[in-house]
């Protein structure tokens, strides 16, 4: 019996799981997804396509809890990931008036030269959007080059793009800072302050003691135009600053 040639011509489309279809479809259609298939009854079934990509989704298993964030998910690996992100975030302010960057459904803020962010959906499901030229080896755990508040920020930035995990970047963060801040120069805590007030409003806690630190700094020029390169991706920069 001969053997069959199989041509490398596979395409692979995620199935996950739908915790509401109303919800489902409402978030994606407002991104800009076209639904291509709509099935409810009698089981759950949708068919989304945005761009050259497809996402399907099927019934949900009993006890599923979309808040625990971990229903599915899968990779979009793409050539440039800014664009993506922009694109999503626009149709966000089009129809909420705000970027979703808290709560469930949201999409992960990015940082200029980022290779990742993530779209997190109301069935707790994450499509995580890739850059395909990503770096092989990624230090997970933190550059192991830095020390004290410089190695923090660095593991606070894995935490928050690579493990899409901002409350424990954001506890990282504070043990860091006061362990570490009153050593470091005064740039580096102003960046890991404003990383606090920022996790603080999206994880729903006080800004306030970060935000009276952060006012109490003296900053040079240079020093906020270090700050403002690499966190000018905050929507709020500029308020937070003295």
């Amino acid at each position: 019996m001969s053997e069959i040639a199989i041509r490398p011509n596979e395409t692979t489309v995620p199935l996950m799981p739908c915790a509401s279809v109303e919800e489902t479809l409402a978030f994606y259609e407002a991104l800009g997804f076209e639904a291509t298939y709509k099935q409810s009854k009698p089981y759950v079934y949708l068919a989304l396509r945005w761009s050259g990509f497809h996402l399907h989704f099927g019934p949900a298993p009993e006890g599923l809890d979309p808040a625990r964030e971990q229903s599915g998910g899968c990779l979009v690996l793409v050539d440039a990931v800014a664009p993506y992100h922009a694109a999503f975030v626009a149709a966000m302010r089009r129809v909420h008036g705000k970027v979703l960057s808290s709560g469930l459904p949201r999409i992960t803020r990015y940082r200029p030269g980022a290779s990742r962010f993530t779209l997190i959906d109301p069935s707790g499901n994450s499509i995580m959007f890739i850059q395909r030229d990503e770096p092989a080896e990624l230090e997970y755990g933190g550059s192991k080059k830095l020390t004290g508040l410089a190695k923090a920020l660095d593991n606070a930035r894995i935490l928050r793009e690579f493990k899409n995990d901002d409350l424990q970047a954001f506890r990282a963060l504070k043990s860091s800072v006061r362990r570490h801040g009153a050593d470091a120069p005064v740039v580096e805590r102003a960046i890991a302050l404003c990383h606090l007030i920022d996790l603080a409003m999206i994880l729903g806690d006080p800004t306030d003691p970060w935000a009276a630190d952060l006012r109490g700094l003296e900053l040079t020029s240079g020093d906020r135009k270090r700050i403002e390169s690499e966190l000018g991706h905050l929507a709020r920069i500029q308020e937070w600053l003295p």
